[in-house]
C-alpha cells in the first residue's frame, strides 16, 4: 500500500483540475441548491454520486466493462445539463423527492466513473495488481469532491446569509451558468461522437 499517497493525490488532483472542469461543474450544480444547514441532503447526494462512479470506475479499470470514450465524454455534459435544467425548472428543487435525486445522482455517477476510468487506465498501464491503486484513487476523488462541496456551500452561505441574495436567485444564477456551459460542452463533443 506504499502507492496509496500517490494515487490518493492523483485522485483529488484529477477532480480539482480546471482542465477537466466538467466534474467540478456537476458537483457544484448537484449541491448548489442547498445550504450548509441542509448538509445531510448534500451528503446523501454526493454519496450516491460516489457510489455510482466507484462502481463503474472499478468495473472499467478491472476490464469488466469496455467504455466508448467519445460517448462518455458526450454524456458527461449531458448529466450536468439535465441536473442544471432540473434546478432551473423547479423553484423548490430541494423539495423534490430526495429518493429521485439520489437515484439520478447514482445513475449520473455511473457515467462519470467511466470518464474517470479513462484517466486512471492511462496511469496504471499494464499493472496487474490494481485494487489498492483503484481504492486510493477513489478516496482521492472523494476528497476532491468534498472540497468542491464545501466551497460551493461556503459561497452559498456568503451570498445568501451575508450579502442577502435570495436563495432562488443564487440557485437560478448558478444553475443557468452551468446549464449554458454544459450545453456548449455537449455541442463541442458531439462531432467526436458522430465520427
Amino acid at each position: 500500500m506504499q502507492d496509496f499517497p500517490l494515487y490518493f493525490e492523483l485522485g483529488w488532483q484529477h477532480i480539482l483540475d480546471w482542465k477537466g472542469y466538467d466534474h467540478i461543474l456537476f458537483v457544484m450544480v448537484l449541491c448548489g441548491v442547498y445550504t450548509i444547514a441542509e448538509w445531510r441532503k448534500v451528503l446523501i447526494l454526493v454519496t450516491a454520486f460516489t457510489i455510482g462512479h466507484s462502481i463503474t470506475l472499478a468495473l472499467s479499470v478491472l476490464k469488466v466493462i469496455n467504455v466508448n470514450t467519445d460517448l462518455i465524454e458526450f454524456l458527461i455534459p449531458i448529466t450536468i445539463f439535465i441536473t442544471a435544467l432540473s434546478n432551473i425548472l423547479s423553484k423548490n428543487a430541494k423539495n423534490k423527492s430526495i429518493t429521485f435525486k439520489y437515484a439520478l445522482a447514482l445513475f449520473f455517477g455511473l457515467i462519470h466513473g467511466m470518464g474517470f476510468s479513462n484517466y486512471l487506465n492511462s496511469l496504471l498501464g499494464k499493472s496487474v495488481n490494481i485494487v489498492a491503486e483503484l481504492f486510493a484513487f477513489n478516496v482521492g476523488l472523494e476528497f476532491g469532491q468534498i472540497i468542491i462541496v464545501l466551497i460551493t456551500l461556503l459561497i452559498s452561505f456568503i451570498l445568501i446569509n451575508l450579502i442577502k441574495v435570495k436563495k432562488w436567485d443564487w440557485n437560478f444564477f448558478l444553475s443557468s451558468a452551468i446549464f449554458g456551459i454544459s450545453f456548449i460542452m455537449a455541442v463541442e463533443r458531439l462531432p467526436g461522437l458522430l465520427h
